[in-house]
């Protein structure tokens, strides 16, 4: 394993389409629910705690060689809403395009093959970093990062939010995802039907209803 590997699939520049997408953000700032530091830094452990564990215990799934196949149908009846499944498997044929620049593997080129359209985003990120010579909970830990980070960087746009006061949310929430990356990777080494399906209702309803605006500053 090499951390600096961690690193480079975590890094926000990585080009795996991540930017795009306000993992809800958008919708909540519209519906009056995000508004200032102190809304992102409920809003993200909301999600953490929910959809972002989810995903990663998917993501150390497919990092400890669980069958992809298995772990794309487990993560397509964790998604109820049909905006952010497509949004995940565009996600995950982006990421797949980096992946496969970045670390050509074999079980890339199959899970490619299998998924023309794309598989999961969470799938596809930790078959990447199995082939990145990472192990499930480093996986994990991509994914929760990522999970709190993209609508942070999502609210600074969208509320001119001071970029310092994102920052701090993540730092105030780094022991949060240090838990959450422990007991996806513990849920993993269990097998698929151990992981865990914590959902966020309100993430899905919100997903339809911006998926529907005729204007939007991110996909997602």
């Amino acid at each position: 394993m090499t951390l600096s590997a961690l690193l480079v699939l975590a890094d926000g520049r990585f080009p795996a389409g991540g930017h795009a997408h306000s993992g809800g953000a958008e919708a909540a700032v519209k519906a009056g629910r995000l508004k200032d530091a102190a809304d992102l830094e409920s809003f993200c452990r909301g999600r953490l705690h929910t959809t972002g564990l989810t995903s990663a215990a998917l993501a150390a799934g497919a990092a400890h060689g669980l069958d992809p196949y298995e772990l794309d149908a487990a993560a397509d009846a964790r998604t109820p809403s049909a905006a952010l499944r497509a949004a995940s498997r565009r996600l995950g044929r982006q990421l797949m395009r980096a992946a496969r620049a970045a670390w050509p593997s074999p079980e890339l080129d199959v899970l490619a093959a299998a998924f023309p359209r794309g598989a999961h985003q969470p799938v596809v990120l930790g078959t990447a970093a199995r082939a990145a010579g990472l192990g499930p909970e480093e996986a994990a830990h991509c994914v929760a990062y990522e999970t709190v980070g993209g609508p942070a960087t999502a609210a600074v746009r969208l509320l001119s939010l001071d970029p310092y006061q994102a920052t701090a949310v993540l730092a105030r929430l780094a022991p949060e995802m240090d838990q959450v990356a422990e007991r996806a990777s513990a849920a993993a080494q269990q097998g698929v039907d151990a992981l865990p399906a914590a959902s966020a209702p309100l993430l899905d309803l919100t997903a339809e209803q911006h998926a529907a605006w005729p204007v939007r500053l991110f996909a997602s």
